[in-house]
Protein backbone atom coordinates (compact mmCIF):
# COMPACT_ATOMS: atom_id res chain seq x y z
CA UNK A 1 0.00 0.00 0.00
CA UNK A 2 1.15 3.44 -0.29
CA UNK A 3 -0.28 6.41 2.47
CA UNK A 4 0.14 9.22 3.60
CA UNK A 5 -1.27 12.63 4.17
CA UNK A 6 -3.00 14.85 1.85
CA UNK A 7 -0.70 15.79 -0.68
CA UNK A 8 2.00 13.23 -0.19
CA UNK A 9 1.96 12.30 -3.59
CA UNK A 10 0.01 8.99 -3.45
CA UNK A 11 -1.96 9.32 -6.68
CA UNK A 12 0.65 11.29 -8.16
CA UNK A 13 2.73 7.55 -8.09
CA UNK A 14 -0.17 5.78 -9.93
CA UNK A 15 -0.75 8.80 -12.26
CA UNK A 16 3.29 8.32 -13.29
CA UNK A 17 2.96 4.93 -13.53
CA UNK A 18 -0.13 4.39 -16.07
CA UNK A 19 1.10 7.70 -18.10
CA UNK A 20 -1.73 9.95 -17.37
CA UNK A 21 1.36 11.95 -15.84
CA UNK A 22 4.67 12.51 -17.89
CA UNK A 23 7.98 12.29 -15.55
CA UNK A 24 10.16 15.10 -16.00
CA UNK A 25 13.45 13.16 -14.95
CA UNK A 26 14.33 9.65 -13.84
CA UNK A 27 13.30 6.04 -14.95
CA UNK A 28 10.37 3.76 -14.09
CA UNK A 29 10.94 -0.06 -14.05
CA UNK A 30 8.15 -2.43 -14.10
CA UNK A 31 9.23 -6.16 -13.61
CA UNK A 32 13.04 -5.18 -15.18
CA UNK A 33 12.36 -3.24 -18.05
CA UNK A 34 11.96 0.35 -18.35
CA UNK A 35 8.37 1.70 -19.14
CA UNK A 36 9.36 5.34 -18.96
CA UNK A 37 8.58 6.23 -22.99
CA UNK A 38 5.54 4.01 -23.09
CA UNK A 39 2.10 5.31 -23.76
CA UNK A 40 -0.66 4.28 -21.38
CA UNK A 41 -2.57 1.33 -23.09
CA UNK A 42 1.34 -0.11 -23.86
CA UNK A 43 1.80 -0.47 -20.32
CA UNK A 44 -1.70 -1.55 -19.72
CA UNK A 45 -1.16 -4.15 -22.46
CA UNK A 46 1.91 -5.59 -19.95
CA UNK A 47 -0.55 -6.01 -17.09
CA UNK A 48 -0.04 -2.64 -14.98
CA UNK A 49 -4.03 -2.04 -14.63
CA UNK A 50 -5.24 0.59 -12.71
CA UNK A 51 -8.71 1.09 -10.98
CA UNK A 52 -9.80 4.26 -10.91
CA UNK A 53 -10.88 6.86 -7.73
CA UNK A 54 -14.07 7.25 -8.68
CA UNK A 55 -16.47 4.43 -9.88
CA UNK A 56 -16.60 4.15 -13.79
CA UNK A 57 -19.36 2.30 -15.47
CA UNK A 58 -21.91 2.46 -18.29
CA UNK A 59 -24.64 2.85 -15.54
CA UNK A 60 -27.46 2.07 -18.19
CA UNK A 61 -25.93 -1.09 -19.50
CA UNK A 62 -26.28 -4.20 -17.65
CA UNK A 63 -23.40 -5.70 -14.96
CA UNK A 64 -22.83 -8.38 -17.65
CA UNK A 65 -22.65 -5.92 -20.32
CA UNK A 66 -20.32 -3.33 -18.33
CA UNK A 67 -17.69 -6.58 -17.62
CA UNK A 68 -18.04 -7.88 -21.59
CA UNK A 69 -16.74 -4.50 -23.04
CA UNK A 70 -14.09 -4.78 -20.85
CA UNK A 71 -13.38 -8.27 -21.83
CA UNK A 72 -13.81 -7.26 -25.35
CA UNK A 73 -11.27 -4.64 -25.21
CA UNK A 74 -8.78 -6.93 -23.68
CA UNK A 75 -9.18 -9.35 -26.63
CA UNK A 76 -8.95 -6.71 -29.17
CA UNK A 77 -12.59 -6.95 -29.86
CA UNK A 78 -14.67 -4.01 -30.09
CA UNK A 79 -18.28 -3.84 -29.00
CA UNK A 80 -20.34 -4.90 -31.84
CA UNK A 81 -24.16 -5.52 -31.43
CA UNK A 82 -24.41 -7.75 -34.14
CA UNK A 83 -21.87 -10.03 -32.93
CA UNK A 84 -22.98 -14.14 -33.52
CA UNK A 85 -24.81 -15.34 -30.84
CA UNK A 86 -22.25 -18.12 -30.26
CA UNK A 87 -19.70 -15.39 -29.68
CA UNK A 88 -21.70 -13.79 -27.33
CA UNK A 89 -22.07 -17.15 -25.26
CA UNK A 90 -18.57 -17.79 -24.82
CA UNK A 91 -17.71 -14.04 -23.98
CA UNK A 92 -20.63 -14.26 -21.33
CA UNK A 93 -19.36 -17.69 -19.67
CA UNK A 94 -16.27 -15.61 -19.46
CA UNK A 95 -18.03 -12.54 -17.91
CA UNK A 96 -20.21 -14.59 -15.41
CA UNK A 97 -16.74 -16.24 -14.11
CA UNK A 98 -15.32 -12.70 -13.41
CA UNK A 99 -18.53 -12.05 -11.60
CA UNK A 100 -18.76 -14.90 -9.48
CA UNK A 101 -14.74 -13.53 -8.62
CA UNK A 102 -16.55 -10.44 -7.07
CA UNK A 103 -19.86 -12.15 -5.94
CA UNK A 104 -22.33 -10.68 -8.51
CA UNK A 105 -23.50 -13.42 -10.62
CA UNK A 106 -27.20 -12.37 -8.99
CA UNK A 107 -27.04 -8.45 -10.64
CA UNK A 108 -26.19 -10.17 -13.73
CA UNK A 109 -28.74 -8.57 -16.05
CA UNK A 110 -29.28 -5.34 -13.30
CA UNK A 111 -28.77 -2.22 -14.69
CA UNK A 112 -25.19 -1.00 -13.29
CA UNK A 113 -26.94 2.56 -12.53
CA UNK A 114 -29.32 0.50 -9.73
CA UNK A 115 -26.49 -1.10 -8.21
CA UNK A 116 -26.06 0.32 -4.48
CA UNK A 117 -22.57 1.64 -3.73
CA UNK A 118 -20.61 -0.98 -2.97
CA UNK A 119 -21.46 -3.56 -5.76
CA UNK A 120 -20.60 -0.87 -8.11
CA UNK A 121 -17.27 -0.67 -6.55
CA UNK A 122 -17.12 -4.57 -6.93
CA UNK A 123 -18.59 -3.89 -10.49
CA UNK A 124 -15.57 -2.01 -11.06
CA UNK A 125 -12.88 -4.41 -10.05
CA UNK A 126 -14.54 -7.20 -11.81
CA UNK A 127 -14.31 -4.89 -15.14
CA UNK A 128 -10.56 -4.29 -14.49
CA UNK A 129 -9.91 -8.03 -13.52
CA UNK A 130 -11.45 -8.70 -16.84
CA UNK A 131 -8.17 -6.99 -18.63
CA UNK A 132 -6.00 -9.85 -16.85
CA UNK A 133 -4.04 -7.56 -14.68
CA UNK A 134 -0.21 -8.85 -13.51
CA UNK A 135 -0.47 -6.04 -11.24
CA UNK A 136 -4.12 -4.16 -10.25
CA UNK A 137 -3.37 -0.66 -9.04
CA UNK A 138 -6.45 0.42 -6.20
CA UNK A 139 -6.99 3.75 -5.83
CA UNK A 140 -9.44 4.68 -2.77
CA UNK A 141 -11.22 1.04 -2.92
CA UNK A 142 -13.22 2.15 -0.17
CA UNK A 143 -13.53 5.79 -0.17
CA UNK A 144 -17.27 6.55 0.98
CA UNK A 145 -18.25 3.43 2.37
CA UNK A 146 -19.88 1.66 5.49
CA UNK A 147 -18.34 -0.61 7.28
CA UNK A 148 -20.28 -3.37 6.00
CA UNK A 149 -19.43 -2.55 2.38
CA UNK A 150 -16.23 -1.55 3.07
CA UNK A 151 -16.01 -5.32 4.87
CA UNK A 152 -17.43 -6.74 1.71
CA UNK A 153 -14.72 -4.80 -0.58
CA UNK A 154 -11.28 -5.90 1.87
CA UNK A 155 -12.67 -9.79 1.40
CA UNK A 156 -12.89 -8.86 -2.78
CA UNK A 157 -9.27 -7.04 -2.80
CA UNK A 158 -8.18 -10.39 -0.53
CA UNK A 159 -9.09 -12.83 -3.59
CA UNK A 160 -8.05 -10.31 -6.23
CA UNK A 161 -4.37 -10.50 -4.41
CA UNK A 162 -4.57 -14.72 -4.64
CA UNK A 163 -2.57 -14.99 -7.87
CA UNK A 164 -1.47 -10.98 -8.63
CA UNK A 165 0.08 -8.53 -6.96
CA UNK A 166 -2.05 -5.77 -5.35
CA UNK A 167 -0.57 -2.04 -5.09
CA UNK A 168 -3.53 0.09 -3.24
CA UNK A 169 -3.74 3.66 -2.13
CA UNK A 170 -6.02 3.78 0.92
CA UNK A 171 -6.93 6.29 3.56
CA UNK A 172 -8.38 3.96 5.72
CA UNK A 173 -5.90 2.68 7.93
CA UNK A 174 -7.55 -0.04 9.49
CA UNK A 175 -8.41 -1.22 5.25
CA UNK A 176 -4.59 -0.88 5.40
CA UNK A 177 -3.56 -3.17 8.55
CA UNK A 178 -6.16 -5.62 7.65
CA UNK A 179 -5.10 -6.12 4.08
CA UNK A 180 -1.14 -5.05 3.34
CA UNK A 181 1.95 -7.04 4.12
CA UNK A 182 4.25 -4.11 2.81
CA UNK A 183 3.24 -0.49 3.19
CA UNK A 184 5.57 2.33 1.80
CA UNK A 185 4.59 5.91 3.37
CA UNK A 186 5.17 9.06 1.30
CA UNK A 187 5.49 12.51 3.17
CA UNK A 188 5.37 15.68 0.23
CA UNK A 189 6.56 13.38 -2.78
CA UNK A 190 9.55 11.43 -0.90
CA UNK A 191 9.44 7.81 1.00
CA UNK A 192 9.07 8.09 4.45
CA UNK A 193 9.26 4.60 5.21
CA UNK A 194 8.83 1.07 4.08
CA UNK A 195 7.90 -2.09 6.03
CA UNK A 196 4.83 -3.84 7.49
CA UNK A 197 2.22 -2.16 9.66
CA UNK A 198 3.46 -2.59 12.82
CA UNK A 199 6.80 -1.18 11.81
CA UNK A 200 5.32 1.75 9.97
CA UNK A 201 2.89 2.65 12.75
CA UNK A 202 5.71 3.07 15.07
CA UNK A 203 7.80 5.02 13.05
CA UNK A 204 8.50 8.87 14.70
CA UNK A 205 8.57 10.06 11.52
CA UNK A 206 5.45 8.89 10.04
CA UNK A 207 3.82 9.95 13.38
CA UNK A 208 4.81 12.92 12.76
CA UNK A 209 3.63 13.59 9.41
CA UNK A 210 0.20 12.59 9.88
CA UNK A 211 0.00 14.62 13.23
CA UNK A 212 -3.21 14.83 15.72
CA UNK A 213 -6.29 12.59 15.24
CA UNK A 214 -4.32 10.87 11.83
CA UNK A 215 -1.62 9.65 14.04
CA UNK A 216 -3.91 8.62 16.70
CA UNK A 217 -5.46 6.34 13.95
CA UNK A 218 -2.32 5.04 12.65
CA UNK A 219 -1.96 3.68 15.71
CA UNK A 220 -5.11 2.39 16.72
CA UNK A 221 -5.90 0.95 13.26
CA UNK A 222 -3.06 -1.86 14.50
CA UNK A 223 -4.60 -2.13 17.58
Amino acid sequence: ALIGPNGAGKTTVFNLLTKFLTPTHGEILYRGRTITAMKANEIARLGLVRSFQISAVFGHMSVLENVRVALQQKLGNSFQFWTSERSLRELDEQVMQLLAEVDLQAFAQTLAIELPYGRKRALELATTLALDPVVLLLDEPTQGMGSEDVDMVVELVRRAAVDRTVLMVEHNLSVVSRLCDRITVLARGSVLAEGDYETVSADPQVREAYLGSEAAALQEAHA
